[in-house]
């Protein structure tokens, strides 16, 4: 076995995950530290159906339709920041959603000034958001595959969508071609050289059926440079303050004891930006990569 990232054979079992059915085995690469799922024989993009979405199968995910309003609060913290960061001085500027699911990020994209376009590998939630934008604006596929236009997009967004990718290289370098020169990419993702990761091992959350690629921040920041990426920034946590998370945290609350989860959610968040050395203190991060 190589490692689909480097192509180093120096790989070796990390990890059986046991805690679905099938198990499945992690491996890492001893040369770039570049974590993975072994995909031989896997359908890699087979599990995105309406159970998916709905809770109807075993390895599921919110359906934001249900959460929307709330959604909202956080992705217009995200796109204020992300313009800010936007170096492409176009004068008619478009956003990419890479992992769009069923288009609520693009909305709030247009509110912003963008024109919004959609990648998404799910036929269910892709053909909901053609429904809401047009054929043409929804490209529907592996983001690896998809013929996206040369030097379009302004801004592009992966968040917690890399760990999905079968070929992140491939996929990154497709998405770097479509960048505007001066546009910026936001990639969002475990960091799983922090300490979260690796003191819950095995038990980490992030190993999933459907997550086949595990960076830490070290090879992530090498791999978009390799792909055409000129520059990138490491933020620990996520790159919006604290305040659009606990509001947007009130829409699951049943009752008013929940507040408490305040106190959670602002710990982890501030632990969240505490890098020393090789140290980053939890396990969530954002990389921007500048075209």
């Amino acid at each position: 076995m190589k490692c689909p990232l480097c192509g180093s054979a120096e790989v070796s079992l990390k990890y059986r995950i046991e805690r679905f059915t099938p198990p499945f085995d992690i491996h890492e690469c001893r040369a770039c530290r570049f974590q993975f799922r072994d995909r031989a024989g896997l359908d890699a993009y087979s599990y995105y159906d309406r159970g998916y979405y709905e809770g109807g199968n075993e390895f599921t995910y919110q359906d934001e339709r249900r959460l929307e309003e709330a959604s909202r609060i956080v992705w217009r913290a995200r796109m204020k920041r992300l313009k800010r960061r936007d170096r492409s001085n176009s004068d008619n500027p478009s956003f990419l959603d890479i992992g769009c699911s069923f288009g609520g990020l693009m909305h709030v994209a247009e509110e912003f000034g963008y024109t919004a376009y959609g990648a998404e590998v799910s036929d269910f939630s892709g053909g909901y958001a053609r429904e809401r934008f047009g054929k043409e604006r929804i490209y529907i596929g592996s983001i690896e595959d998809t013929a996206l236009p040369d030097g379009k997009f302004s801004a592009a967004a992966m968040i917690e969508v890399i760990e999905h990718v079968a070929d992140p290289r491939k996929a990154l370098t497709n998405i770097a071609r479509a960048m505007a020169d001066g546009g910026v990419l936001l990639v969002q993702t475990a960091d799983m050289d922090g300490l979260q990761a690796r003191r819950a091992k095995g038990m980490y959350h992030y190993y999933l059926p459907g997550h086949l690629s595990y960076f830490d921040r070290h090879n992530l920041n090498r791999l978009l440079l390799e792909s055409g990426f000129r520059r990138t920034q490491f933020i620990g946590g996520v790159e919006f303050g604290l305040l659009p998370k606990l509001l947007k945290s009130r829409a699951s609350f049943l009752r008013f004891s929940e507040y408490i989860k305040w106190i959670r959610i602002a710990f982890y968040h501030w632990m969240s930006k505490i890098t020393i050395g090789p140290w980053h203190f939890t396990s969530s991060m954002v990389m921007l990569a500048w075209k």
